[in-house]
Parts: structure tokens; C-alpha cells; sequence
């Protein structure tokens, strides 16, 4: 079953022979070595290139181990270039490579070589290759499946297809798991073996326990604002633990470095300024997400919310949790001072969107109170309502776009109606 990528797929493609490392990264097992292996060499193949042409390693196949060594594999590269024609570099989790930054830099000062590389944490994207490559390293970022790519090996309807995507989430490889027993087990043993171990030996992390209860706190909070002290509050209340505001910071980084979880920061619309804390931290994928809970709390409200999130970062928004102060008396005359929120401020280039996430509206004093906060931003750009069942995309009265979760998530182009 191959799964069309096609925004990751194009974006490689506009990227070619750019003179930068082409770095693809995301969460482990989202696609990045099918995309490169598989898709991106079948590009180059239909476009002529010779497959001598095309050099591909795999740094964490224990047939390549010996690759990871520079001094091996530096060596290698430069044999296998053997004329003036164009070679295509394929390198898979080359943060396992010793010195890569020196080997990438090396390679790419060769006219004829053009590389791509993966990796699975973002210290390896932002703090290394940045630095280290200083403007020569240029990101594609993966996301598990996108609800449209879901569906587009789904065989069932799109609501059957909606509550299994909630349930199990996009990673590509549950979906060739047919027996949910089967998608749950190894979606469970994939968050112990892989994303925590990983996490663990990487940051040499003594008290294991402390960072799993940790995400076993915010996998029950998604979309709800919180911070180290507020956690570390939970800690002491709930599990009668003390932990530091400080180690709990170091650990959430942690999960956004592994692209486990995402956050979205408070931003004040009026104001134009962000507010530091408290955040927002949605899972990049749900299925995990709920595979720490062992597959309880599942409120749709949430889940909903979450993959909004999702949806809207894949499609390429920078995504705030918008924050508006109304100033109002009450019957007394006293003055009162409220903040409203909006869900999402979402800003590409010039564009932005106001949206908020609303799993059902039944009746108009519920659509007043969920567009409250859009009618007092101030300003003319889009707002949008997104809702779990509804007609198809129509404007109310007051100007906000209505549209259903199907609708949304199925049209790449929804929010431009």
C-alpha cells in the first residue's frame, strides 16, 4: 500500500540542486526514510537520473554501522562519485554519523553532489545544523498522515475513517494493522521501546519514571493551558512527588525536541505581544497520545482540537492561542476585566485566520458565546468556526465562516471559501 505524500514530496522536489543540505525532519516512523528511499528516488528515476547516481545509506540498519564511523564513510562517498554528472546523496537518521556536520559540509561543497538527510529531533535540525551548517542546511518537516492522506487508503466511510484516525492516529504504519488489539499493542510498545528510550538514552535521564508520569499529565491536558509551576504543583497534589520547575521544563523540552508534542503560546491580539506562559502542547500524533493513556479519555472535544492543531501545521500556519481583554461594568457599575480566547491566530506570510474549535453548536446562544472572542479582535481578517457536524461552509450573519470538520480537513484549500 503506498501512501501519497505530496506536499513533502514537492517540497524536496522545488529544493533540488539548491546548493543546501536538504534536511527532512519529524517524529520517528512518520515517513521520512519511505519519502526519501522510496518516493524521492522513484522522482529521480522517472526523471532520467542513472540509479549509479543515487547513493543511499541507513544509518541505524545494522548492515551500515560501520558508515557511521566518518572515516569510513567520507572515503566511500568520494569513491562512488566516479564522473562530472550529478549524484544524489540519500542519508537516513544521520545524526548517528560521527562529525556529520563536518562530512555534510564536506559533501556538499562538491558541485555535482546534492544531499538529503533525515533526522528524528529537533536539537539535531535547530541547535546543529543550523549552527554548525550556518545557513547551508535548508528543513522540510514531516507530520504523521494528514486526515486527506488518511482517507486516501481508507476504505470505509469518512466518519468510520474520523474515528479510527482519533483512535489510532496517522502514524503510516498502524495503518497496515488490521486487528486494533494488534494497532494498539504496537502503538503502546512503539512509545516504550522507540520514543522514550530514545529520550532516556539520549539525555542520559536517571528517573524514568518521573519523565513518563510527566506525559501521562499532559496527555490527559491537551489544549489546556498550563506551565511548570502548574505541573509541578500536579506532581505534589496528585502523585505526592516534589519535582522542580526547572526539571519539568527540561523534560517538556525534551518531548517537543523529539517532536512528541507541540505548543502553542498565548498571543495577545490587541496588544500584539506574546505572553510567555502559560502554553498549550498538543501530541503530534493522537494514536500515541492515546496509547499513554491506555486508551481512555477519549473526549472529542479535545481530540478534536488536537487535530485541528495538527492539520493547521502541516498545511504550513505558525499557530498561537489568541488572547483578547474586554473591559465590561456589571449591574453594580463596577468595572470587570476579562480575558477571552481564541483557539487558534494563525499567520503564513500575510495571511491570517481566526479559528475556533467547536465540537457542536445546537443553537444560537451557543454560536454567540463560541464567536464572542472573534467579533472583539478588531481587525478584518477571516474567522472561522469549525464544528464537528455541519452543513456545507456557509457565513452567518455576522460574518464567520461556518464550515464542518470533514470539510475542513479533506480540502487543503478550505479556509480560503
Amino acid at each position: 500500500m503506498e501512501i501519497k505524500r505530496d506536499i513533502y514530496l514537492n517540497k524536496l522536489i522545488s529544493k533540488k540542486h539548491n546548493g543546501l543540505i536538504k534536511v527532512v525532519t519529524g517524529i520517528r516512523r512518520c515517513g521520512k526514510s519511505y519519502l526519501l528511499f522510496n518516493l524521492f528516488k522513484d522522482h529521480l528515476l522517472s526523471e532520467g537520473v542513472d540509479e549509479q547516481h543515487i547513493i543511499e545509506i541507513a544509518f541505524d540498519s545494522f548492515e551500515n554501522k560501520h558508515f557511521r564511523d566518518p572515516e569510513v564513510l567520507y572515503p566511500y562517498l568520494k569513491g562512488q562519485i566516479e564522473d562530472a554528472g550529478m549524484y544524489y546523496v540519500l542519508l537516513d537518521e544521520v545524526q548517528l554519523l560521527g562529525e556529520f556536520e563536518s562530512v555534510l559540509n564536506s559533501l556538499i561543497r562538491m558541485k555535482n553532489v546534492d544531499v538529503y538527510v533525515t533526522g528524528s529531533n529537533a536539537r539535531f535540525l535547530s541547535k546543529d545544523v543550523i549552527t554548525e551548517f550556518r545557513g547551508r542546511g535548508d528543513e522540510v518537516h514531516m507530520h504523521p498522515l494528514s486526515f486527506a492522506e488518511f482517507m486516501s487508503v481508507y476504505s470505509g466511510t469518512k466518519q468510520d475513517g474520523w474515528n479510527e484516525y482519533m483512535l489510532y492516529g496517522g502514524l503510516p504504519p498502524v495503518m497496515n494493522i488490521s486487528n486494533p488489539e494488534e494497532k494498539i499493542d504496537f502503538l503502546k510498545s512503539l512509545f516504550e521501546e522507540t520514543y522514550i528510550s530514545d529520550i532516556v538514552g539520549r539525555h542520559n535521564i536517571r528517573n524514568r519514571s518521573e519523565l513518563e508520569e510527566l506525559l501521562n499529565i499532559l496527555s490527559s491536558a491537551i489544549g489546556s493551558l498550563t506551565n511548570p509551576t502548574k505541573l509541578s504543583a500536579t506532581f505534589k497534589s496528585v502523585k505526592q512527588k516534589t519535582i522542580s520547575n526547572s526539571t519539568i521544563k527540561r523534560y517538556i523540552d525534551y518531548f517537543c525536541d523529539s517532536f512528541l508534542i507541540d505548543g502553542a503560546v498565548r498571543y495577545d491580539i490587541k496588544g500584539k505581544k506574546y505572553i510567555d506562559t502559560p502554553v498549550k502542547y498538543y501530541f503530534t500524533d493522537l494514536g500515541l497520545r492515546n496509547a499513554r493513556l491506555n486508551f481512555r479519555q477519549l473526549e472529542e472535544t479535545h481530540t478534536m482540537e488536537n487535530i485541528i492543531f495538527n492539520e493547521l501545521k502541516i498545511r504550513g500556519f505558525n499557530v498561537d492561542v489568541g488572547v483578547i481583554t474586554q473591559n465590561t461594568t456589571n449591574e453594580k457599575g463596577h468595572g470587570i476585566r476579562r480575558q477571552l480566547e481564541i483557539d487558534f491566530v494563525c499567520n503564513k506570510g500575510s495571511k491570517r485566520y481566526y479559528i475556533q474549535s467547536a465540537y457542536a453548536i445546537p443553537d444560537q446562544t451557543k454560536m454567540k458565546q463560541e464567536q464572542r472572542s472573534l467579533m472583539l479582535t478588531g481587525d478584518f481578517f477571516k474567522k472561522i468556526i469549525i464544528t464537528k457536524d455541519a452543513p456545507a461552509p456557509y457565513y452567518n450573519d455576522d460574518g464567520v465562516l461556518v464550515m464542518g470538520i470533514y470539510d475542513f480537513m479533506l480540502n487543503d484549500r478550505s479556509l480560503d471559501l
